[in-house]
């Protein structure tokens, strides 16, 4: 099958009344033995986000904001994809295309829809226009949970490169951070004719053993990001890896699991204050969570760590390549890494505000870095 057909979010009222008698029933862990949260989320705090998660939340709100865009679903290599297509009003706008990670969806991009597509009507006349695609990965959101081995990566990346052909576009340029720069970057190695280019806020380019001979002080920093990501901060990662099944029978179950195993993410990969809510707004991050309940995404979300176990790996892409490098982000690298493995670096700015979820904490420093870097490249 490949036609293109409409679609609309609309989760059941039972659903939804399901989901706070859930909330209502929970029956809570003591609290922590420290008083910060380096055993995960506090008690007090997660207790105050699920009692609003409960009473206050709409999720019909969220509904309506991502109706707003025109939405998709086609069959690619056998499974449904969920995709927005933002059509710009300038005919000779460039083909974009954008890719989430975890715990990320489409809902991350909603507020840089309108810049992008349209900047004349968003203060910026004259400013590179953009048609633009967002999918859901494959066991997110509302694409179809595959139900066999074999969807990782560069499975994904055919996938997508699939999508921009039946969509009509003969170029295009991609963007992503998180899984989604690990499948823009397959897109970069497959190295389609009609991709002009990528972007990455958060690219896989990694020292070498002779580099840590004359480590730079922003380079000895991202060294040691890295070893605490992999001793303090990488548990979910080996998890969902190894065991996606049995840690999602837990999250499937309990709306509240569900919730800290996504809002403990929120606070340690922002650029906030010591509460996610200073980076992203509280009914934002709500929807968020919400999302994954709703479409039960918890454990197929997870299974892409299982799948595609070394997919965060070192590679040479021979093609134009932009990088921004925002000041939260889990891992940093150097301009020198990234000239090393990027032949045709033509975009590369370290911004001051930001982390890993670079579109849904900064929407507009990240319309400005996509507009500066695809304007180089076309």
């Amino acid at each position: 099958m490949t036609s293109i057909a409409p679609f609309s979010v609309c989760v059941p009222d039972e659903a939804i009344d399901d989901l706070r008698a859930r909330l209502g029933r929970t029956r809570w862990p003591g609290r922590e033995t420290v008083t910060d949260w380096s055993q995960g989320v506090p008690l007090a705090t997660l207790r105050n986000l699920c009692e609003e998660w409960r009473t206050r939340h709409d999720w019909r709100r969220c509904e309506t904001a991502v109706n707003a865009w025109p939405q998709f679903r086609t069959d690619i290599d056998g499974l449904g994809i969920h995709f927005l297509h933002v059509r710009s009003p300038d005919q000779n706008a460039l083909p974009l295309l954008l890719t989430h990670g975890w715990p990320g969806s489409v809902l991350e991009f909603l507020e840089v829809l309108g810049p992008l597509s349209d900047p004349a009507a968003h203060g910026a006349p004259g400013a590179q226009a953009f048609h633009l695609v967002v999918p859901s990965l494959p066991g997110y959101g509302f694409s179809d949970q595959p139900d066999a081995t074999g969807w990782g990566v560069e499975r994904i990346a055919d996938a997508w490169i699939t999508l921009m052909r039946r969509l009509g576009y003969g170029r295009f340029v991609a963007q992503g951070g998180d899984w989604g720069a690990a499948v823009t970057t397959a897109i970069a190695m497959a190295r389609p004719a009609e991709c002009l280019g990528v972007h990455l806020n958060m690219p896989l380019v990694f020292p070498e053993e002779s580099d840590f001979a004359d480590l730079t002080p922003a380079e000895q920093a991202t060294v040691a990001s890295m070893q605490f990501y992999q001793d303090q901060d990488s548990g979910y990662a080996k998890l969902q890896g190894t065991r996606p099944q049995s840690v999602g029978y837990a999250l499937a179950d309990s709306p509240v699991g569900q919730a800290a195993w996504i809002y403990e993410k929120l606070h340690a990969w922002t650029d906030n204050d010591g509460s996610p809510e200073s980076a992203v707004p509280r009914d934002a991050i709500l929807d968020l969570i919400s999302l994954y309940w709703f479409t039960n995404s918890a454990a197929s979300s997870g299974r892409l760590y299982w799948e595609s176990a070394t997919a965060f790996r070192g590679q040479r892409l021979e093609i134009p390549v932009g990088v921004s490098i925002f000041p939260k982000e889990i891992f940093r690298p150097s301009r020198r890494w990234a000239e090393r493995s990027y032949s045709e670096l033509v975009h590369w700015n370290e911004l001051d505000k930001g982390g890993h979820f670079a579109a849904f904490e900064q929407p507009a420093l990240f319309v400005e870095e996509m507009r500066t870097c695809f304007t180089r490249m076309v």
